[in-house]
């Protein structure tokens, strides 16, 4: 703690400084498991700092990437759990930087709140440790901002940004796609951090039980099930990246397959997804079932069961999924490249 750094007037207007200086403290020794080699600054400073290596690299291309968990983070509220949602926060990022072939170097955290309580703030960041972990990307700064009128006692927000680098020759960006290449999915872990407006609704989860026990998913509860953390998809797809040219990469988010596997397809192509291949996950079954919401909706909106899709050679797919296999992805085939105006059909 910074010594006599305190304000009476300031905390008589709802914030106390000094519960930003103890939650730090609680937070030093999670930041230090996500430190590497190119750190240079510790925690504290005005900047983060970060020295690249840039060994084995021609052309270096930096390639950045924000986001935020979004109203998942209702569910954090209602659960009172708020040590998972730190991973979505980074997976947000670092899952869209990989997706031009770009490896995670670093991290940085907002968190804004109505009240600075030092044990909650620790939660959230050890959270976004473990992502950083998870992605091999270091945690080199942040900010925790105490906004009392604007945000309730018990709510924050949460937000995230991260700085990756690629070789431009080894920049993924669809050119190389042809007519014949195979799309693979990458399983995801559930909801991920996307349609929580919808899931909300559908759950109704500010007035219903949300913590019993469901049949449909295997005994775990509505509110558990969906807190379930996004899956980090960094160090499978660097292995894959190393060893297979990967035509084309599409992080499944916000807007379904539709909005998202269409972004890493070029004109004149399409990905023919045959949706009886995709594994859909029981959660998705239930949201669809509670909601009556029509199957293009819902994979309109959500990823259905795939994180991620991966566009391959036919002759790479055996090779990819061994790889992909070998890094705990349980990947498998959902589809082909063929020639059409449109850029995706689910068949």
């Amino acid at each position: 703690m910074i010594e006599n750094s305190r304000s009476d007037a300031y905390a008589q207007a709802g914030v106390d400084i000094t519960a930003g200086y103890r939650a730090v403290e609680l937070m030093k020794s999670h930041i230090a498991r996500t430190r590497t080699k190119g750190v240079c600054s510790g925690i504290g400073g005005f900047g983060g700092l970060f020295e690249l290596n840039l060994k084995g690299i021609q052309r270096p291309v930096l390639v950045s990437g924000t986001d935020g968990v979004g109203t998942k983070l209702k569910l954090a509220f209602l659960m009172d759990k708020h040590d998972t949602v730190g991973i979505d926060c980074v997976a947000m990022c670092v899952n869209d930087v990989i997706c031009c072939g770009a490896k995670p170097l670093y991290f940085l955290d907002y968190i804004a709140c109505g009240k600075n309580v030092p044990e909650r703030i620790e939660q959230i960041v050890k959270g976004v440790c473990e992502g950083c972990v998870q992605s091999g990307a270091a945690l080199i700064g942040g900010e925790t901002a105490e906004m009392p009128g604007f945000y309730p006692e018990d709510e924050y927000d949460l937000a995230g940004y991260t700085t990756g680098v690629v070789d431009k020759e080894k920049i993924i960006d669809n050119t190389k796609m042809a007519e014949g290449d195979v799309v693979i999915a990458l399983p995801s872990s559930g909801v991920h951090s996307n349609g929580f407006s919808l899931v909300r609704k559908v759950f109704d989860v500010e007035n219903a039980d949300i913590t019993s026990p469901v049949e449909e998913l295997a005994g775990k509860s509505i509110g558990e099930t969906l807190l379930t953390p996004t899956k980090i998809y960094v160090k499978p797809v660097l292995a894959l990246l190393s060893e297979v040219q990967v035509k084309g990469i599409s992080h499944i988010t916000g807007g379904g397959f539709y909005e998202n596997i269409p972004r890493a397809i070029p004109d004149g192509l399409c990905a023919e997804i045959e949706k009886s291949a995709v594994r859909i996950l029981p959660i998705f079954k239930l949201i669809q079932k509670t909601g009556g919401i029509s199957e293009r909706d819902m994979f309109n909106t959500f990823n259905m069961g795939v994180g991620m899709s991966i566009v391959v050679t036919e002759r790479d797919v055996d090779k990819a999924l061994s790889i992909l296999k070998e890094n705990g992805e349980d990947a498998y085939v959902i589809g082909k490249i063929i020639k059409a105006d449109r850029k995706i059909i689910l068949k």
